[in-house]
Formats: C-alpha cells, sequence, structure tokens
C-alpha cells in the first residue's frame, strides 16, 4: 500500500478520501487499476492524467460505485464524509449519485436525451427525487443555465440538445452536475475536440464553480497543458497505478517519475518550436505488465531492479510522492529541452498548390467567403479558428470533398474541378485527405493490409506480392509493423487506427496531404509520435501539408505559415514566427491568450 497524507482534516470539512482502491476483471486474477490512495480537497481541482488504458475513467467512476461491464472494485474504500461509498447499499449509492458525487462525461451529447428539451432535462433528476417544487425547480435551472454563461430564457429552454453547439452542450452538462448541489465532480476529458475559445470558456466555469460552491473535483483527461491551467494538483497514471502525485508547480517544474517526463516532452509549447516525439512503446493491458515497475520496458532509465522490485509511492518532498526507485538519481528535467529553430519566415518557397477567392456553400448559405493562400513544397500551412470558423469546408473542398464553391484552385498549373470524382487520377492520387476521426474513416470488415493496400491498386502503383510488401514497408514507416497486417481496425487503439489512415494516405505517394485534426482527440504522446512521422515524411519525401487543427502550440511546432479563420474569412496570416509571436488582429490575440499553456 502507497504512502498517503494525513487525511483528518479533510474527513472533517468534506471531500473524498480514496484508500487502496483496487479494480479487477471479472472471473480473472487480473487488476484494472489497484493501490489508488488520493485525497480530493472541498473546493480543489485534482488534474488526473495519462495515456489511453491508464485506468484513469476507471478510477474516476469507482467514486460513483460503478465499474463497467467484466470488471468490478475488488477493495478499497471511497469515504464521503467517513461513509463508505462502496460499501453502501444500492438504494443509497443511487442517492449519491448525482446528488452528492455527479458525473460529467467525456461526451454529454450522447448523455443528453435528444427527445427532451434542455429545461426539462436539467431538473429532471431533482424531480425524480421531488427535490423542492416545480418554480424551484425551475429557477433553479434558470440560475444554473446563468452561472456557466448561457442563455436563462425560455426559448433556450425549448431548445433539443442537436441545437446547441459542443460547447453549449457541455456547459448545459455542467449546469445540470452543480444543480443538486453535488459535493464532489467527477469530470471526464469534458473538454475533448473543443476549440480553444469554447474549451477556456467551459473550464474557467468549472473551476468558478467548484471553487465557489467548495466542490471537489476529479478531472480525467490526456491533456497536461489543460491541467497545467486548471488543476491545484496533479496525479499521473500510468498502467492501473498512480506514479507520480504532487502540487501542480512542482509536477511541471520538477517532476520525478520518467513516465512524467515523457509526457511532458511529448507536448507542444506556444512560445517555441519544439522536436515533439512519442514515447516507445504502448501502455500494456491488464494482464500483460511487466514486472517490477511497471514503465520499465519503456524507461530509459531502468536498471535491474526496476525490472525485479515492485515500487512504493513514497514521499519524496512536500505533498510530492513519486512511484519509482530512480527518482532522487536521474537529475533535474528542463521544460525547454527539445526546442528548435522556427521555421524561417524568408525561405525559398515553390508553390504546390494555390487557392484564389475561394467561397463555400451550403445550399443558399454562404459559409467561406474570398479565402486566398498557397502552399509550398515541402511545407505545412496550417488553418486555424474556432468551431464553424471553415477550416474542415476550406480543407474538403480542396480535397474535391466538397463540391458547391466558386473561386479557382490550382494544382501545379492544374485548375482543379469542384468535385474529387471530377478531376483525374493523377490529381486523386497526388492530393490525398486524411480523416478527423479513424474511427469512422476505416472499414472495419477490411483487414489493415486490405485498407493500406486499396489506393495502390486503385491508381495502378502495385498489386498482389509487391503491394503486400510495400504495406509492410508503410506500416514500419508509420511504426506499427507487419504484425498488423490481418488485424482489423477494432484491435487497434485510436492512434494506431489514425496510423494506418496515414499509411493509406501514403500508399497513393501523394505530393500533399490534407490532415483535417487529425490529433485533436489522441493522447499527447501518440500525437507526438505522428507529428514526428509527419515531420520526417515532409523532410525527407518533400510532401507538403495542410494542417487543419484548433491547437495553436502544434502548429507552432509543425507549421510554416498559418491563416487565421473567423467566420468564413481570414482574418491574419502569415509565417508562423510573426503571426503568434506579433499579431495584429484581436482576435488572433484573443486565440492566443486562451489556448492553454504549461511554458
Amino acid at each position: 500500500m502507497s504512502t498517503t497524507a494525513d487525511t483528518s482534516p479533510v474527513e472533517k470539512v468534506g471531500g473524498v478520501v480514496v484508500e487502496d482502491l483496487s479494480v479487477m476483471l471479472t472471473g480473472k486474477d487480473v487488476d484494472v487499476v489497484n493501490d489508488i490512495d488520493i485525497v480530493l480537497k472541498p473546493g480543489e481541482v485534482v488534474g488526473l492524467v495519462g495515456e489511453s488504458g491508464s485506468g484513469k475513467t476507471t478510477v474516476g467512476t469507482s467514486l460513483l460505485n460503478y465499474s463497467r461491464a467484466g470488471a468490478f472494485i475488488s477493495s478499497g474504500k471511497v469515504l464521503l464524509e467517513d461513509r463508505d461509498v462502496l460499501t453502501m447499499p444500492w438504494q443509497e449509492v443511487r442517492k449519491v449519485r448525482g446528488e452528492e458525487i455527479a458525473y460529467v462525461p467525456q461526451d454529454p451529447a450522447s448523455a443528453l436525451n435528444p427527445a427532451i428539451r434542455i429545461g426539462r432535462q436539467i431538473v429532471e433528476l431533482l424531480e425524480l427525487r421531488k427535490v423542492g417544487t416545480a418554480e424551484s425547480r425551475l429557477q433553479g435551472a434558470r440560475d444554473g443555465l446563468a452561472e456557466v454563461g448561457l442563455p436563462n430564457d425560455d426559448e433556450f429552454l425549448s431548445r433539443y440538445a442537436h441545437q446547441l453547439s459542443g460547447g453549449q452542450v457541455q456547459r448545459v452538462a455542467l449546469a445540470m452536475a452543480f444543480l443538486p448541489k453535488p459535493k464532489v465532480l467527477v469530470l471526464d476529458e469534458p473538454t475533448t475536440g473543443l476549440d480553444v475559445t469554447t474549451q477556456a470558456m467551459v473550464l474557467d466555469t468549472m473551476a468558478q464553480l467548484c471553487r465557489t460552491h467548495g466542490v471537489s473535483a476529479l478531472y480525467v483527461t490526456h491533456d497536461l497543458a489543460v491541467v497545467a491551467n486548471i488543476a491545484d494538483r496533479v496525479a499521473v497514471m500510468y498502467a492501473g497505478q498512480i506514479v507520480e502525485l504532487g502540487p501542480k508547480e512542482t509536477m511541471f517544474r520538477q517532476p520525478s517519475h520518467p513516465y512524467t517526463r515523457a509526457l511532458l516532452d511529448s507536448i507542444p509549447h506556444l512560445s517555441q518550436a519544439r522536436a515533439l516525439t512519442g514515447i516507445p512503446g504502448r501502455t500494456p493491458a491488464p494482464g500483460a505488465r511487466p514486472a517490477g515497475c511497471r514503465f520499465n520496458d519503456r524507461c530509459s532509465f531502468a536498471i535491474d531492479d526496476c525490472r525485479e522490485v515492485v515500487p512504493d509511492l513514497r514521499q519524496i518532498g512536500t505533498d510530492h510522492q513519486v512511484r519509482c526507485v530512480r527518482a532522487e538519481e536521474i537529475g533535474r528535467w528542463d521544460i525547454s529541452r527539445g526546442t528548435v529553430p522556427d521555421a524561417d519566415p524568408e525561405r525559398k518557397r515553390e508553390i504546390i498548390l494555390s487557392v484564389e477567392g475561394l467561397n463555400v456553400f451550403y445550399g443558399h448559405k454562404q459559409v467561406v467567403y474570398d479565402v486566398s493562400f498557397d502552399l509550398a513544397k515541402a511545407e505545412v500551412v496550417a488553418l486555424v479558428g474556432e468551431s464553424g470558423s471553415g477550416k474542415t469546408t476550406i480543407s474538403r473542398s480542396v480535397g474535391g470533398l466538397h463540391k458547391d464553391w466558386t473561386g479557382s484552385i490550382n494544382f501545379e498549373g492544374d485548375s482543379l474541378a469542384k468535385s474529387a470524382r471530377q478531376r483525374s487520377a493523377v490529381n486523386r492520387k497526388r492530393l490525398q485527405y486524411i480523416f478527423q476521426n479513424p474511427y469512422l474513416s476505416l472499414n472495419p470488415r477490411l483487414t489493415i493490409e486490405q485498407i493500406v493496400k486499396r489506393p495502390m491498386e486503385l491508381f495502378g502503383i502495385a498489386s498482389g506480392t509487391e503491394a503486400t510488401d510495400r504495406v509492410v514497408d508503410l506500416l514500419d514507416q508509420v511504426a506499427l509493423g507487419p504484425r498488423m497486417l490481418k488485424y482489423q481496425a477494432s484491435r487497434l487503439s485510436g492512434g494506431e487506427r489514425q496510423r494506418v489512415a496515414i499509411a493509406r494516405a501514403l500508399a497513393a505517394e501523394p505530393d500533399v496531404l490534407i490532415c483535417d485534426e487529425i490529433t485533436s482527440a489522441l493522447d499527447v504522446s501518440v500525437q507526438g509520435s505522428i507529428v514526428a512521422l509527419l515531420e520526417g515524411l515532409r523532410k525527407e519525401r518533400g510532401i507538403s501539408m495542410l494542417f487543419v487543427t484548433h491547437n495553436l502550440a502544434l502548429v507552432r511546432s509543425i507549421a510554416a505559415g498559418v491563416q487565421i479563420l473567423q467566420a468564413g474569412r481570414v482574418v491574419e496570416s502569415g509565417s508562423v514566427v510573426t503571426v503568434m509571436e506579433t499579431p495584429r488582429e484581436d482576435y488572433t490575440r484573443n486565440l492566443l491568450s486562451k489556448s492553454p499553456r504549461i511554458d
């Protein structure tokens, strides 16, 4: 069992104490998470970070005495004001859920009932529990919406979930969670995929509500930059265990576990371009975790003791704990390491793609206005803006996936037709699109070999054994390897699927890649690996990229030029270093100020 701080003051005033929590797979002697000790104080936000598969969500839902199908909570305590949630009768657990411990899921749109109006959904729990009168519940809903910065008039209350933006849906979920005035709030990746402005609004709202109402919050995320801006303390999880826990300032200035340092090395910075890297290997699944320290097979500091001794979570400083036998030996970490020079704004450019006077329509509605930019060989140009700014619409028009547009798109002297179907096979081959969501863009019935081989067969590049050999080479390039050949997409993680999507695009031997938010929902380590892969392709094969994103810090590390979009118009453009260091427009300055940063 790990060492925990004295929790008696917390138990007297509220909050949650988690002691020696373990979750096992049903019917197997295999732990999903184990040896979890953490304290959530009233009004405090604790960030729980780590790669996918580390057990973050499992710990979060355990606070509500819930485990997914195929798993069960095998031991430990979750003390809510001296009451153990894990030993409560199920009737009492149901009452605690929502009223005392609230949960905000990663995708609130799927948690909201599409057939019930917003006003009714917000008060549904109070109606079921018969709390207050109809008038008091309605007033509570209006007050809650105002508190999260949303309209609270009858028109807004009568809307359905699909009539709200992503940020509005997220804030409705927060209003619902805070309405019963819970003591504890569990937030599971609540801002994944949101643009920086909406994300900042949601995070500011959440932090203010927690501190105003004295709510203890556990913020589950893979985004360390967000945690750096909102959390009071940070717990880093790996392979089902907390490997480091401490105050935010300590964790970002003096991280002591090699895994924490590796995660921080994967993060792009707003202030300086960085050579991003991923963490070799992948998080081991339950039942396949190595002996000793669970990170030893991916750790550059590992010695024999790390492979033989199971380390305890031990105190190494004020409120700072680490699960590493070599924490004092591996030296200090420097946040500025890995920085590289920005792209030279005066470099010579050889234009390969130019867009002139692009206007895009959906039916009778115009959504993009007079957009012009160009892309040079072996160059990355980023399209940046809030949700609804027209980034993806422009990229789909360039890729021939949206054909209701006017203006001109020229590709090395050829004027491209509006639809991909009308373009020549050569131009379709040379211009490839990588979609945001690899869960939807890969055919679930085909093997990885068939998916990657398809463009080769379609464009007459290779077939048969030659095509299979090329697939193996491409999978090696994207760090997957031949073992994946006969897998179907369902067996792969999100990051692995995105690498397959990149390999499929590269199979056509393109000159231009259109990358549509391809890292927005990925772990920082996987994002670092993919960015390193793309940068290598740019340098070695001279591939150009149109990179759609809302992550300005990532733009600093990958792009040479940037187009800032607002409501379908380019409001600022230029070299990345110029736009980020000396922005001219208030809109650009606002985006930069809202972007989470650790530097």
